[in-house]
């Protein structure tokens, strides 16, 4: 059988203009085998990086299968991609409950929810999935949830956001996924806002159409800007709550002091374009983590670019939290809406590749005790930093 790329089945929620090039089945070939097989590599190197999303059905991948396809995207990268303590050894990173490491492979963690036996080296696991009523300042009252009304926990980029680059891609694999009623996302932010989705999904959007959105004003501020990450930053937001659309922190100073973090270096501290530009295709993909970000620099417009309109024409660094953030959220959130977002469906053996520098994605809704779910997630900090746009793409946006 040859191998076919085939169109992801959208929901009916979703608008299908805007995921012409977004996601594809891959048909007539074994994941394990990519790693050693140059040309087919080269293949789905190619189609990841065009489609952003890559999903294999049926798969049976090892741990160590799992690592090399991971690692073929970026050869000289090792560690998991928030290192492999993942936590920078605290309890008060909001990291901490979520991840298990398989024992023999480090940079495969085994997440989901419920306790696990005898898996992979590991004799118990207690897994937690995240859930939003431990994160968000409100949450969905308990007889809500009971008629299956839940949110996105946290949008986001798998990245440590501290001393470590950012994995080029990211793969997920569903071992065991309980079945269970759908469940629908309330945005909760005067807009009305639900999409119904399956249990447990994982919702995904493109980083290239959060790009292309963007009415002219706000494109030209993306195209000039770089953010700056707070050091050890899942530390440092843990005491505080986040928005109701998973899409950034409520600015109520509950930010833990840069004092009291675990020791940090200036020289470790992530600064990162806004835009990234896509390897392969060119394109230019919209990559904030908005909850990990502290400060926003924007440049000068450059010479002769019209400044009727412009904000920030002589540019800017914006070092109050809660502008930095009301700015993001205003250039994030068009790309939330129900139309632009893919709910994944995972079934047993779903194995899904992603581009972890040209989407983001948010774990989805809330399990009981009783239903136990396990995943193997990898992610290589990578080898270098993500590019940003060249001097033409500036011009041409700015």
């Amino acid at each position: 059988m040859a191998i076919e790329f085939v169109p992801l089945p959208l929901p009916a929620s979703a608008d299908p203009s805007k995921f012409a090039e977004f996601g594809r089945e891959v048909k007539g070939v074994d994941p394990s085998a990519i790693p050693s097989n140059p040309e087919l590599f080269k293949q789905i190197h190619d189609a990841l990086y065009k489609y952003n999303a890559l999903l294999f059905r049926g798969a049976t991948v090892s741990p160590e299968d799992q690592y090399a396809l991971t690692k073929a995207f970026d050869p000289t990268s090792e560690s998991y991609g928030h290192g492999n303590n993942k936590t920078e050894k605290t309890a008060k990173s909001i990291l901490h409950p979520d991840l298990k490491t398989i024992p023999r492979v480090p940079q495969v963690q085994l997440i989901g929810n419920g306790t696990v036996y005898n898996h992979e080296g590991l004799a118990e696991a207690m897994l937690k999935h995240p859930s939003h009523t431990t994160f968000h300042k409100t949450r969905v009252s308990e007889e809500d949830e009971a008629k299956g009304f839940t949110r996105y926990y946290r949008w986001h980029i798998d990245a440590a956001l501290y001393n470590l680059n950012p994995p080029k891609v990211t793969t997920l694999y569903g071992l065991n996924v309980p079945a269970g009623k759908r469940q629908t996302i309330r945005y909760d932010d005067g807009t009305g806002d639900e999409l119904e989705v399956p249990l447990g999904t994982t919702a995904f959007v493109s980083g290239a159409t959060m790009f292309d959105i963007l009415p002219a004003d706000l494109k030209s501020v993306a195209i000039r800007s770089r953010v700056k990450y707070a050091p050890h930053p899942y530390v440092w937001m843990a005491p505080s709550r986040a928005m109701s659309t998973g899409l950034g922190i409520e600015s109520d100073g509950l930010e833990m002091p840069l004092s009291e973090l675990p020791e940090w270096e200036e020289s470790r501290i992530k600064v990162f374009p806004v835009v990234w530009k896509n390897p392969v295709t060119g394109g230019l993909h919209f990559q904030v983590h908005p909850c990990g970000v502290m400060e926003l620099y924007v440049d000068p417009l450059p010479e002769g670019a019209n400044r009727e309109g412009a904000l920030f024409p002589d540019g800017a660094h914006l070092t109050d939290l809660k502008e930095v953030r009301d700015l993001l959220y205003k250039m994030q959130r068009p790309a939330i809406a129900p139309s632009l977002v893919y709910p994944h469906d995972w079934r047993d053996g779903d194995f899904v590749l992603f581009h972890n520098r040209g989407v983001l994605h948010s774990v989805v809704g809330a399990f009981t005790k009783d239903q136990v779910r396990a995943f193997h997630q990898c992610n290589l900090a990578a080898s270098d930093e993500p590019a940003g746009p060249t001097a033409e793409d500036v011009k041409k946006w700015a």
